[in-house]
Parts: C-alpha cells; sequence; structure tokens
C-alpha cells in the first residue's frame, strides 16, 4: 500500500459518498460566485459558502464519534443544508445566477438531504438495536 492508499483509509469519512458529495457542492458554491458584485460577496456568497462547509464539517466530525453522536452530527448537516436552501432562493431572487444553477442547487441539496437522512435511519436501526440488547440483558438480570 502506498502512502497515499494508506493517508487516505486513516480518515473514514473521506470513504463516505455523502462526504465527497458535501465537497463536490461546496466547491459548485465557491465556483458559482467567483463573478459576483462585491456587494453581495460579504452578504451571501460567504454565508452560503460557510453554510455548505458546516454540511462537510459536520460530516466529517460525526464520522470520529459513537454512532448516537455521528446521527446528531448528520442532523446538524442537515439544518446547513436548509440554510443553503436559502441561500439558493436568495441568490436565484438576487439574480446572481440563473435557472440553470438555481435548479442545480436544489437538486444537489435535495440528494444530500437523501443520503443524510437515509445515513441517519441506518445509524439510527443501529443504535436502536444496541439498546434493545442491553434492555434484553437487563431483563434478564
Amino acid at each position: 500500500m502506498n502512502e497515499q492508499e494508506n493517508t487516505v483509509s486513516f480518515f473514514r469519512f473521506e470513504d463516505l459518498r455523502i462526504y465527497t458529495k458535501a465537497l463536490d457542492y461546496l466547491k459548485w458554491v465557491y465556483e458559482s460566485f467567483n463573478q459576483v458584485p462585491e456587494i453581495y460577496q460579504e452578504t451571501v456568497v460567504v454565508n452560503f459558502g460557510k453554510a455548505a462547509q458546516v454540511i462537510a464539517l459536520n460530516i466529517a466530525e460525526g464520522s470520529a464519534r459513537n454512532k448516537a453522536q455521528f446521527v446528531y452530527y448528520l442532523k446538524m448537516a442537515k439544518s446547513a443544508v436548509r440554510e443553503c436552501v436559502v441561500y439558493t432562493a436568495l441568490a436565484y431572487k438576487l439574480d446572481l445566477y440563473g435557472d440553470v444553477d438555481h435548479e442545480y442547487s436544489r437538486r444537489q441539496l435535495m440528494e444530500l438531504t437523501k443520503m443524510i437522512g437515509s445515513l441517519v435511519t441506518s445509524l439510527q436501526k443501529v443504535v436502536d438495536a444496541s439498546r434493545e440488547g442491553l434492555n434484553d440483558d437487563i431483563d434478564e438480570i
């Protein structure tokens, strides 16, 4: 195994498709608004970028925690997705981009929401199953 492969596998969140998707969306946000008038840079674009960053950051941070805590961080990521929905609508209303970019952003955010929801459901099943196992042990006592 070369050094790069070893490094990538060390951070398990980098193997998550949802993390890659979040980074792709963040890159799109930065690239889409590089020609925006200065007046909107600090009010809309910077905050839009921060909200998009929070999606990836919460996925990364939560992956290092236990499953119940990971669910919490994923829910925080989902909140950031909703913030991006608001910035998507605002950027569109301010004519910072057109119909194609508006639809693209909405599609990506819907997909992120679905992916986060699926991962949360999967993790909650594991957490619930482990709690049931714990309760079974208590009932036997």
